[in-house]
């Protein structure tokens, strides 16, 4: 089968790969696909489908500046709702037949005589050949399951938080929940409701600060739709207020210490027995690990409804569970909340650039990138929610947005040029995102986060900084990244800074 030809090939279509094709577009190029594996699009709000599923980050500022939306129902839109809008700005950006779901791409490979690459999918159209590739993947994919003992030997309903079995009955059934992160949080006042009893497996509390959020009236609703400068003036605020926050996530000591102080509170408000409060307080900093937001997460543990266990899951022993403090618990059930292989991305594996040399091995020491956008050895070629482009403060749509903007500046000087990242650029970013990240408690707070790789002991993750520094780097990105050299030579070491640089 011949393949088909297109200028920008975009792999994903969640809010990275949409933000991208609303870039391209309004740069006035429409040769591009977006490659789906899925029946629709969504990305992670698609797959996330969970009891109580929602955004921790408001909902005015968790969508695209192109495409408001005036009738968000809550400052925190619900899961459904997030597809719903997804939905609706492809529609609204007639993808059309640029639009390829359940194509899942099986390798993706640079050939470098021809100057494009060479994309194997699953779907109708076997394979595509691009000019570009774009991965915009996400972050947050594939299920993280924990390697425990026995644990397939679980008779009864067994699934991941991400891949949620609504056939299985899970009211009056005795249910475990092992995690207490940000989806656990979500999931445990649902499962309280209607569980005969929920067993809550916590290997690290988390700290947690009151979630607020009213729901958006029908007036609130009319005068966003009627007044566009009104809403645009409340996506400013929420912009300031995310920005705000850095100080306390990244660990400046007053800010931290008055968000911890809130925190703490609110455990005290909400938690009366002081052994159970000692349980769910951390003992790493504030910001050290992702900071949550709930108002019914406490309540739920600290009803009769609840069991919690201070250990993390050690083994199975068919429906009886072996905590790390060595207590059994019988269940019917077993959800796994664990959280997703974020630092390892498994899309690496499938794309392999100048002289095959794949994405993971470029990692092999945790992702490194110029600008978090491209990859030295990878030519012609942009990752968008990849290296350091998430953030512990404000939304990542945000980041999204910046960096499809360089991607369109980029495309837009090319010339029908190759693109070759010089590797001495992506090493010196990589030193500044190290130099950076050194002081933050993301680094020195004490704990065990999914920001930082455990084979480097870098932050691969979070951009540490605000997004207006993003956006600032990303504006003195002038080209010079960029080399004209043999694509079999310019490969970097796939680490730029010390092993365990803190």
């Amino acid at each position: 089968m011949t393949a088909t030809r297109v200028e920008v090939a975009i792999v994903g279509a969640g809010f990275a790969g949409l933000g991208m094709a609303i870039a391209l577009r309004r740069a006035g190029r429409e040769d591009f696909v977006l490659l789906e594996r899925g029946a629709s699009v969504g990305g992670t709000w698609r797959d996330n489908t969970y009891p109580g599923v929602a955004c921790d980050v408001p909902s005015h500022l968790y969508g695209f500046a192109a495409h408001p939306n005036p009738d968000w129902s809550e400052v925190f839109a619900t899961g459904p709702e997030i597809r719903r809008y997804l939905e609706d700005v492809a529609e609204r950006e007639h993808l059309g037949e640029r639009l390829h779901l359940q194509t899942p791409v099986l390798d993706a490979r640079w050939d470098a005589e021809a100057s494009l690459w060479r994309i194997r999918t699953g779907g109708a159209h076997e394979s595509f050949t691009a000019d570009v590739l774009v991965l915009a993947c996400g972050r947050l994919t594939e299920p993280s399951i924990p390697h425990v003992d026995g644990l397939e030997s679980f008779p009864g309903p067994l699934f991941h938080s991400a891949r949620w079995d609504h056939t299985a009955d899970l009211a009056d059934a005795r249910v475990a929940l092992v995690g207490t992160g940000a989806s656990a949080i979500q999931i445990l006042p649902e499962l309280a409701r209607t569980a005969a009893h929920v067993t809550l497996l916590q290997r690290t509390p988390a700290w947690i600060v009151p979630r607020g959020g009213d729901s958006y009236s029908d007036a609130d609703r009319a005068r966003f739709a009627a007044t566009p400068q009104a809403l645009e003036a409340l996506r400013t605020d929420l912009y300031a207020e995310g920005e705000a926050r850095f100080a306390s996530r990244s660990g400046d000591s007053a800010a931290a210490a008055e968000a911890e102080a809130v925190a703490r509170a609110h455990l005290e408000r909400q938690v009366s027995d002081p052994a159970l409060r000692a349980a769910l307080t951390p003992d790493y900093a504030f910001g050290c690990k992702r900071v949550l937001l709930s108002d019914d997460f406490y309540p739920a543990v600290a009803s009769d409804a609840v069991t919690l266990v201070r250990g993390a899951l050690s083994a199975v022993e068919g429906s009886t569970l072996v905590a790390s403090d060595g207590s059994r618990h019988d269940v019917d059930a077993l959800v796994l909340a664990t959280g997703f292989a974020s630092t390892r991305q498994p899309y690496a594996d499938l794309v392999r650039g100048t002289g095959g040399r794949t994405l993971a091995a470029h990692w092999s020491e945790g992702m490194t990138s110029f600008a978090s956008t491209v990859v030295a050895g990878f030519p012609n070629m942009f990752v968008l929610n990849g290296p350091n482009a998430s953030l512990g403060h404000s939304s990542s749509v945000l980041m999204i947005e910046e960096q499809a903007a360089y991607v369109s500046r980029v495309l837009d000087g090319r010339a029908g040029r190759t693109l070759h990242v010089d590797p001495a650029a992506e090493r010196t970013y990589t030193a500044e995102i190290a130099e950076a990240a050194a002081s933050t408690r993301w680094m020195t707070g004490g704990c065990r986060n999914w920001y930082v790789d455990d084979r480097s002991g870098r932050l691969t993750l979070l951009w540490p900084g605000t997004v207006d520094a993003f956006r600032a780097r990303l504006a003195r990105a002038d080209g010079s990244e960029f080399i004209t050299a043999d694509p079999r030579e310019v490969h970097a070491p796939a680490s730029g800074a010390p092993r365990g640089a803190s």
